[in-house]
């Protein structure tokens, strides 16, 4: 798997061009750029927007579920996408629901082909996801209800516990 060092776009090694910093690799340098990054699809409901659900003191019960997902391009070019779902639920109902894809298309050079998938569906996500995270809370910020301060995720345990799921599950997060 590709060393989590040199795949950040900040500290000293920076190339200015908008991607990380090149790091060594057995086949030339490692190459990641990051080409573009977006919300690819986003929903916010509100339903009890005119009526009180939450009782004064009462904690709402909040799910969230997230997924990972890569595909190629082109060339050396690939999407790697975050899928958060979370629900915000009360005694008396539905509180609000969020659901966020995120995606970035990264360029990825002289990465061998076992670390790809990995790479796509670890370092990937992990270089979008404080983007994700902001999005989140400031959406339910301005629904109305104290921000969802979403907490570090770890994908690569993520990516080990889709490892484990058979083939016909992983959907299209084949590279």
């Amino acid at each position: 798997m590709a060393q989590s060092t040199g795949t950040g776009a900040t500290g000293n090694g920076a190339n200015g061009n908008g991607g990380a910093p090149a790091q060594k690799s057995g086949s030339g340098e490692l190459q990641v750029r990051i080409l573009n990054q977006y919300i690819k699809d986003m929903s916010f409901e509100n339903p009890s927007v005119t009526k009180p659900v939450l009782a004064q003191g009462e904690q709402p019960n909040i799910q969230v579920e997230v997924n990972v997902n890569a595909q190629r391009l082109g060339e050396a070019v690939y999407e790697s996408a975050i899928t958060l779902r979370s629900q915000c639920t009360a005694k008396a109902g539905a509180v609000y629901e969020i659901e966020v894809v995120y995606g970035g298309i990264f360029e990825v050079n002289n990465l061998p082909e076992p670390q790809l998938e990995p790479f796509l569906l670890v370092q990937c996500p992990a270089l979008l996801f404080p983007f994700l995270r902001r999005i989140v809370a400031d959406t339910t910020r301005e629904g109305g209800f104290p921000p969802l301060l979403l907490d570090p995720i770890d994908f690569a345990s993520l990516y080990m516990r889709r490892q484990q799921v058979p083939a016909a599950g992983k959907g299209p997060a084949t590279v």
